[in-house]
Order: structure tokens, then sequence, then C-alpha cells
């Protein structure tokens, strides 16, 4: 019976040691509190360009990864673009701001 204990004791800290490296972070993969910053800043900067004049919020996507946003999406005009940088770099928790965003063609 003492041998079975063990043997569920030693299994059940194998799954809790093997679950905590499951959930730790690495380089490219955020840690869970990693996440919730993350979504709550892309919240922010979304926010941000909403109440940005001249800017069209819904054409622009917002990600965030440990405070690095990248805006995609495509706008009407490099001005657009820009001003959504500048909005975005404001923001706080913003430590960078990449920019994936295409000018529309003139039509």
């Amino acid at each position: 019976m003492q041998s079975w204990n063990s043997f569920l004791t030693a299994a059940l800290a194998a799954a809790v040691l093997a679950g905590g490296v499951a959930c730790a972070p690495t380089e490219t993969r955020p840690s869970t509190g990693e996440v919730i910053d993350d979504s709550a800043l892309t919240a922010r900067v979304k926010t941000a360009l909403i109440n940005e004049p001249g800017v069209k919020s819904m054409a622009i996507n917002v990600e965030s990864f440990r405070g690095t946003v990248s805006l995609s999406g495509f706008v009407d005009s490099e001005e657009m673009a820009q001003r959504a940088i500048s909005a975005a770099q404001k923001v706080s928790g913003v430590r960078s701001v990449k920019n994936d965003m295409r000018v529309k063609p003139a039509s």
C-alpha cells in the first residue's frame, strides 16, 4: 500500500511539473499573465485609434506581444497611418509600434 501511495505521489508531482513547464513562457510564446497584459494593451490601443480624428479605426488591425504593438490593414493615406502610429505610441505600456499598414491605391 505504501509503494502505491509513493507511486501516486510521484505521478502527481510529475504531472504538476509537466503542467508548469507547459505553461512557462518562451521567446515566442507568452505566459498567461503576458497574454492578459497584451489583451489589455490591444484594447487600449484600439480605443486610442477610435478616439483619434482622421483615423478609420475599423480598417486597422491591432495585435500586441510583450509591449510591441503591430498595426496592419489598409488605410486611405500615409497621413492616416502616421496618425494611427502616433496614437498607439502614446498609449501607456506600448514599447514599440510595428507598422504593417498599407496605403490603398488611388482609384
